[in-house]
């Protein structure tokens, strides 16, 4: 087991190794939709790469779901085939968001053996998912 201190010395740790790795600038809060981001997640039993849709407007959010979800077929089928819709998530503060994801199970942040293979995970599917953003930008927008 590892103290809440050494726990976040590591998270540091892998978090800055992977900016050193993959040194990129990263659209991830930078879409211009509010409250519409990428984010990379890992813990210490799986890794995802995210696209958060948090509008408190429950309308304004299911818009914008409905309209990756109109684009599902071309998301699994071109750029992310594992990829996985979630109309309705609640964090860990009871905010409800949607969310589409790739997962990567079975690794942990506290295992530095399973860094490598996390942090090319966390890459490749950012990219692939910021690809299929940046095609179908304007419609998402729209």
């Amino acid at each position: 087991m590892f103290s809440k201190e050494d726990s976040k010395k590591i998270r540091e740790e892998f978090w800055i190794s992977f900016g050193k790795s993959f040194p990129r600038k990263w659209i991830l809060y930078n879409t211009k939709i509010r409250d519409f981001s990428f984010k990379f997640y890992f813990d210490t039993k799986i890794a995802m790469v995210i696209l958060a849709i948090e509008c408190v407007d429950i309308e304004k959010r299911m818009y914008y779901y409905e309209k990756l979800v109109s684009l599902k077929s071309i998301l699994k089928n071109e750029y992310l085939p594992e990829v996985i819709f979630e109309e309705d998530y609640y964090l860990d503060n009871g905010k409800e968001i949607s969310r589409i994801f790739v997962l990567k199970e079975e690794v942990s942040i506290h295992n530095k053996k399973s860094w490598q293979e996390t942090m090319i995970f966390l890459e490749k599917n950012m990219l692939l998912f910021e690809d299929f953003f940046r095609e179908y930008e304007d419609f998402i927008k729209s």
